[in-house]
């Protein structure tokens, strides 16, 4: 009985941990940028979109078709870094169970 109650308490733990984790991840904010920071996109979360910065050299007639690229090129870097933090906060919430495979157990990072 003393194994199983130890056992629920570190399960208690971690399921703190992963809580605080998602909390924290929901406030946690990247940045990506392409065409050398002509363009720049900030998320937040899982992904909100907080703010676009556009270079003015950018806003002229004909370059609808490259504003257009480097906007979603900007967007993906942006969301490849974020999920890179996010992906390290779960990772360091989840602890020794981080990517074990345990049957009947969703993989944790």
């Amino acid at each position: 009985m003393k194994d199983l109650n130890a056992l629920m308490q570190q399960a208690q733990a971690m399921q703190q941990k992963l809580q605080d984790a998602q909390a924290k991840m929901a406030e946690t904010a990247a940045e990506g940028s392409s065409g050398g920071g002509l363009v720049t996109i900030a998320l937040r979360g899982p992904g909100e979109v907080t703010s676009v910065r556009i270079d003015d050299s950018l806003l002229v007639p004909g370059e609808g078709e490259i504003l257009a690229d480097l906007i979603v090129a900007a967007h993906a870097d942006a969301k490849r870094r974020l999920d890179e933090i996010n992906g390290a906060l779960m990772r360091e919430a989840a602890g020794p169970m981080a990517g074990m495979n345990i049957p009947g157990m969703p993989k944790l990072f």
